[in-house]
């Protein structure tokens, strides 16, 4: 019951929405990204964002986490990625850099509902705002980028894990967050509790293997 207090104000800050007007990032937007492991599907509900001009944009993300399920169990759920993957998402435009980020997203393994809140701090934001040279394989040049990526890594038991990121650049992981129940259950409780299926490959794999909660520690 703490956690769901502590969320709260996050909520009611989030009944409204505007735009940025300036921008303290040297770029013009950057992207929300979250994946999920082999098997183990995500659906998110919303993903809102407060950024450091307490600018609120509701639903910067949402929809399914990107996830692989090769037939015949090939895949492997089990541990978390060396580098932490963008994910699918989107590009966040009209918003600064991010000071919170609040996620409302179902297990569907499970199945469960789970609220965080994922706060990030000005050495995060830094390291977007940082200019390094980088060396492409794709083009085989140097160049130079920025980190202009936030990806979301999702895990059954409500756990989350945080990267920034971006092109040519090795990721950095910068938090892991443990999420709450949310005890409406999916879609706010306006689903009766119903979630919704599993895809063929992913219930073949959990039926035969169950959920690898251990791997994840």
């Amino acid at each position: 019951m703490t956690n769901l207090i502590r969320i709260a104000p996050v909520v009611l800050l989030l009944s409204g929405c505007t735009s940025a007007n300036s921008q303290s990032m040297p770029y013009k937007a950057w992207t929300l990204g979250f994946s999920a492991p082999d098997y183990m599907e995500v659906w998110i509900e919303t993903a809102d964002v407060v950024d450091i001009q307490n600018h609120v944009f509701q639903r910067a993300a949402s929809g399914i986490a990107s996830m692989q399920s090769p037939p015949n169990n090939t895949g492997n759920p089990r541990g978390w990625p060396k580098r932490g993957p963008v994910g699918s998402g989107k590009r966040v435009t009209g918003a600064d850099l991010p000071q919170q980020i609040y996620v409302r997203w179902q297990s569907l393994v499970e199945p469960q509902t789970y609220l965080m809140v994922i706060k990030i701090p000005e050495s995060t934001r830094e390291l977007m705002r940082k200019e390094e040279k980088a060396f492409c394989s794709l083009t085989g040049e140097w160049t130079t980028r920025y980190r202009d990526s936030i990806g979301i890594r999702l895990i059954p038991g409500g756990i989350a894990r945080v990267w920034v990121g971006g092109p040519c650049l090795a990721p950095i992981e910068v938090t892991t967050v443990k999420a709450v129940i949310d005890p409406r259950g999916p879609y706010e409780g306006k689903s009766g509790g119903k979630y919704d299926s599993l895809s063929d490959d992913s219930k073949a794999y959990v039926e035969k293997f169950g959920v690898p909660y251990d791997s994840w520690k």
